[in-house]
């Protein structure tokens, strides 16, 4: 088996301990020799901390495994096997802003959905564009797995724009997978959930154990009283709906179906001085790397569990693993549609059922998308590809068209508005947008 090379960007994330552990309790399918962590020169404490506790973590193990760390990009990604994006442009205060603006216009403020993804994109499509086209260069050979968010928006501009081979993947599916296993009593390994939609907007459509449709038998449990994620508070009506539907929605379907319910909760956390969740993560995220910076610390802190990132390193690394040692495993990632969902064009990427073996991720035949669900799915596809093309060309009017076919932005006004006041709060990140 040979040695492998992990370049980790973004590597000063608290979420990196993680992947660390992951790596580690991987080394009989996985032998890693070298991880490198990757972050930017306004993160080096960050990620000096993280490397200095990745190191503990190993040496506690007693694998042979280099931990390093640096700021140069190029330099990390030459000769990489397996390249993990984990990036934030413009940090949590970036993400602060996009959860307040929207609000003001009654709008969902959420880091992915609505809006406030819609900026998270235009800063971040343009910094995957360029981590890939190194990959070109320095490892053309290698995986990029994309965690960054918005997820299957990165995805789908990488794999339009690039030649690097792209998965994209959220920790969503797998929680979901875990919960519907709890409540029908049995083991992960025992279930299959048939998955289908696009990231953050997926939904269960058919639930199996040992190859038996337990659907119906999952709708009659009194299930879904509180949130999978924890970053997504529990809505009231989920039950309902769910039985109307006949299929389980993410947790971030709630931002659609009980939008109204969702911007009040987050408009009184704002009004009672709690701020939005990018300002109680940061609270988070200080006491995580004050547990971090303990010498005598070795091991993954249970308090990273409540960051919100629960099974982030069990879907990456179960995905590298079925890649590597070309398993054919079933995994729920974000790939070219390529047929799998005939509603959706060949290259849009979608959130589905994939065969991961050595030559990629392979869609599961889906069909024909549930009529109670795909008018909102093409309409959210839409401003996906709007959205890319604003970001990759600096393009005002696509990304005016974005946010007019955004389901969460109600009319032309209210979208022209907020692209004038997004564009200006991010316009450091955005030279494209202001080039004269």
């Amino acid at each position: 088996m040979e040695d492998l090379k992990f370049v980790i960007i973004g590597g000063g994330s608290s979420y990196t301990p993680e992947l660390i552990e992951g790596l580690i309790e991987r080394q009989g399918s996985l032998k890693v020799s070298e991880v490198v962590l990757v972050d930017i020169p306004e993160g080096h404490e960050k990620l000096h901390i993280i490397k200095e506790l990745s190191e503990r973590m190993v040496g506690r193990s007693g694998f042979n495994i280099k931990i390093s760390a640096t700021v140069n990009r190029r330099e990390a990604l030459a000769g990489a096997d397996y390249v993990i994006t984990q990036f934030r442009v413009g940090g949590l205060d970036a993400r602060s802003t996009d959860e307040k603006i929207p609000l003001k216009y009654d709008t969902v403020g959420q880091e992915t959905t609505g809006p406030g993804g819609f900026a998270k994109a235009l800063r971040t499509v343009p910094v995957i564009l360029a981590i890939a086209r190194d990959m070109e260069e320095l490892c053309p050979n290698a995986w990029l797995i994309n965690f960054a968010n918005p997820s299957g928006i990165l995805t789908e501009a990488v794999n339009k724009h690039t030649a690097i081979k792209c998965i994209g993947l959220c920790n969503v599916p797998v929680n979901m997978e875990r919960y519907v296993a709890e409540q029908l009593e049995t083991s992960v390994d025992r279930i299959y959930c048939e998955f289908v939609g696009l990231n953050h907007l997926s939904w269960i459509k058919r639930i199996y154990v040992d190859g038996v449709d337990k659907t119906d038998d999952l709708l009659r449990q009194p299930l879904f009283q509180e949130s999978i994620l924890k970053n997504i508070p529990a809505v009231k009506g989920s039950r309902e709906l769910i039985n109307i539907l006949k299929l389980i929605p993410s947790p971030y379907l709630d931002y659609y179906y009980f939008e109204k319910e969702m911007v009040r909760e987050e408009k009184e956390s704002l009004e009672k001085g709690l701020g939005t969740r990018a300002d109680k993560v940061k609270q988070v995220e200080k006491e995580l790397f004050d547990i971090y910076k303990d010498p005598g610390l070795s091991i993954k802190p249970q308090q990273l569990s409540e960051r919100g990132g629960s099974l982030y390193s069990e879907a990456a690394l179960s995905l590298i693993e079925s890649i590597h040692n070309d398993r054919g495993r079933i995994h729920v990632v974000n790939v070219p549609n390529k047929g799998a969902i005939s509603d959706l064009s060949e290259d849009s990427v979608v959130e589905t059922n994939c065969i991961v073996n050595k030559s990629g991720a392979h869609p599961i035949a889906a069909g024909r998308l549930p009529e109670v669900i795909s008018p909102l799915v093409i309409n959210v596809k839409q401003y996906e590809k709007y959205t890319i093309a604003a970001a990759v060309n600096g393009d005002r009017e696509a990304a005016f068209k974005a946010l007019l076919n955004h389901p969460l932005v109600h009319g032309a006004d209210v979208a022209q508005q907020l692209l004038e006041e997004l564009l200006e709060a991010n316009k450091k990140f955005l030279p494209d947008f202001f080039s004269i």
